[in-house]
């Protein structure tokens, strides 16, 4: 009983102390308001630093402070994991505040947080991963300068491998479950999308397969003839056999 008493005064005491706390200095309620918000946030006090930030936003909506406070809150999103809603928050701002001082950063948060929703295997919905290259490419477009750029790159190249094994997946799955003209549409696209070398060759390799099995004896050849020169010499006289089966038809 003792313990009890003991433990409840104890934490009484805490939150007379947490209340007690003096709070920053500022020269308005509203940059206090937003210094509070900042220590919060640091603390990992989420919920009272957005309480802050809600209630400065409320009384005064055309502070100098208004603004950061919106950064600010979407800020604390990312650093709640709430990916999807730290992305709609990213986005606002930068649609709102163009030419903001700090839009190059707005805007790596924001690919950041597409990047935060990918799956952790290829063949998952990865349509959050061509939402980030699409803003890291233009973050890196307008700021070629900034800090952030050379982890964007990174970053890309790390999608991209991954959108390389889906598509990769999707037409090989096509293949194997003998539906040609699907396959046939995906390996085309896998051409017209990758540079990868090892990647091409297997697209043109499986293209010409499926024509033989459907027959199409004239797309057969106008496609060996378009791609033949680009493969390496290592795999022409595998395509010039399936060529060879294809004019056979």
């Amino acid at each position: 009983m003792k313990r009890i008493k003991f433990t409840t005064i104890l934490i009484f005491l805490c939150l007379l102390a947490s209340c007690s706390t003096p709070r920053p200095s500022g020269k308005t309620e509203a940059e206090v308001l937003f210094k509070e918000a900042k220590v919060m946030m640091d603390k990992g006090r989420y919920l009272n630093a957005t309480e802050r930030l809600n209630e400065l936003r409320k009384k005064f909506p055309f502070s100098y402070y208004t603004t950061p406070s919106e950064l600010l809150l979407a800020d604390i999103l990312f650093q709640q994991d709430n990916f999807v809603e730290s992305a709609a928050a990213y986005i606002l701002f930068k649609d709102f505040h163009p030419k903001h001082k700090r839009i190059a950063y707005v805007m790596w948060r924001l690919a950041e947080s597409f990047y935060n929703q990918l799956p952790s295997s290829f063949d998952r919905d990865l349509s959050s991963g061509y939402e980030s290259v699409k803003y890291y490419r233009d973050l890196s477009r307008r700021f070629p300068k900034s800090e952030y750029v050379p982890q964007a790159v990174a970053r890309v190249k790390s999608i991209e491998a991954l959108i390389k094994q889906k598509q990769k997946y999707i037409a090989d799955f096509y293949f194997k479950t003998k539906v040609y003209d699907a396959a046939v549409y995906r390996y085309k696209l896998i051409l017209d999308t990758f540079d990868d070398t090892e990647i091409r060759n297997h697209a043109i390799e499986r293209v010409l397969k499926s024509y033989a099995k459907l027959k199409q004896k004239k797309e057969c050849s106008g496609f060996y003839q378009e791609y033949f020169s680009l493969v390496k010499k290592s795999e022409k006289a595998v395509l010039k056999n399936i060529y060879r089966s294809c004019q056979a038809l």
